[in-house]
């Protein structure tokens, strides 16, 4: 199993645009191409909580990821729903992205 983490920071006064976005297409989209939501939330406290959407994602693998997201992202369905959400511009500004594995800590747990 792992886990991938992203961190969207979006153009400034443009969170309302990324939130509506996830909650009325990209959730939908990550259920159609089988990726496992974990967490989803907006930065409240830190550097960045007024443009900082961060969520997690479960894969059994690295190739079940790598999968998995090219289909999405090939779905001609995701490619207009996210063109037509940046109709009036961009949203995102920044993606940080990591990969965890538990791997290490398997027997502890």
């Amino acid at each position: 199993m792992i886990y991938e983490i992203r961190e969207y920071t979006t153009v400034s006064g443009r969170m309302p645009a990324l939130v509506k976005r996830f909650k009325d297409h990209t959730l939908g989209f990550f259920r159609k191409h089988g990726m496992e939501v974990v967490f989803i939330t907006l930065t409240e406290l830190g550097s960045n909580s007024n443009n900082e959407l961060v969520y997690v994602l479960r894969f059994d693998s690295y190739d079940d990821m790598v999968t998995k997201w090219a289909a999405m992202q090939a779905d001609p369905d995701w490619r207009e729903a996210r063109s037509a959400s940046e109709a009036d511009g961009p949203i995102v500004a920044v993606i940080n992205r990591r990969v965890l594995s538990q791997a290490a800590f398997e027997s502890a747990l």
